[in-house]
């Protein structure tokens, strides 16, 4: 039997709270709320947690892909816009 790394919601959730986020709901709702604060230390540990899932080996379950597509990326963007 193959044993599979995944990373579902709540795997994402606490990332997210390991680096001192106060998360709730599913991951789309976490995402969201993550992104309305953000200031240059955590957009910083925020981009190297998308880096490392991205990077890792285990699967991303479809709901937290997009979770991190539809609402993370583009709220790091939009900081990192924001600051140039």
């Amino acid at each position: 039997m193959m044993h599979a790394d995944l990373i579902d919601e709540q795997d994402l959730l606490n990332q997210l709270r390991s680096l001192g986020f106060e998360v709730s709901g599913n991951a789309e709702q976490a995402c969201s709320s993550v992104v309305c604060g953000l200031n240059e230390t955590n957009a910083r540990a925020l981009k190297g947690l998308v880096e490392k899932l991205y990077a890792g080996s285990a699967t991303i379950l479809p709901a937290v892909r997009q979770a991190i597509d539809k609402q993370l990326l583009p709220g790091l963007v939009q900081f990192k816009q924001s600051r140039d």
